[in-house]
């Protein structure tokens, strides 16, 4: 199973369809509007410009950090809009850690970060890359910045030609 296989809504309604992506090179983060860390939405948004049909940002929005995201669907994409004008798709809001874990994060979780520390999220804005083949080819802790040139180095070494 890879993450093309793995069923989540859209956070306008309908599916995500995350099958879309296979081919390309896909950055998950999981997102919140009142975070400290998010000002990262500019560095992601400038990522998901930067390598059209080679690279899709895919932001999931979660509240299980300090309730960082309590809004409904419509006031996060017009959070994400007029603050950062965001084009990158949302999915629906999902939990990334605990009982009520979602998939998609039941499968990325179990990747170790450079420090070799698989299991839970650690807080808003953490990273995974996965390759174009659907294997999850990195994990990037929340302090790790888009415009860094570790995940910049990652991303190069698995975008397609």
């Amino acid at each position: 199973m890879t993450v093309y296989d793995v069923q989540i809504g859209a956070l306008g309604g309908g599916p995500a369809n995350l099958a879309q992506y296979r081919g390309q090179a896909l950055l998950i983060v999981n997102v919140a509007s009142k975070c400290g860390l998010t000002p990262q939405y500019t560095g992601l948004q400038k990522l998901a410009q930067e390598y059209p049909g080679r690279l899709a940002v895919l932001g999931v929005p979660c509240n299980q950090f300090g309730g960082q995201e309590p809004g409904t669907a419509e006031e996060i994409q017009t959070f994400c809009d007029a603050n950062y004008g965001v084009t990158f798709p949302l999915t629906e809001k999902a939990e990334v850690n605990g009982p009520g874990r979602h998939p998609l994060y039941a499968l990325l979780t179990d990747v170790p970060d450079t420090a070799g520390n698989a299991g839970d999220v650690q807080w808003n804005f953490e990273k995974f890359l996965v390759a174009p083949d659907g294997t999850v080819a990195g994990r990037f802790r929340p302090q790790v910045q888009p415009e860094s040139p570790e995940l910049a180095d990652a991303i190069a070494a698995v975008l397609p030609a």
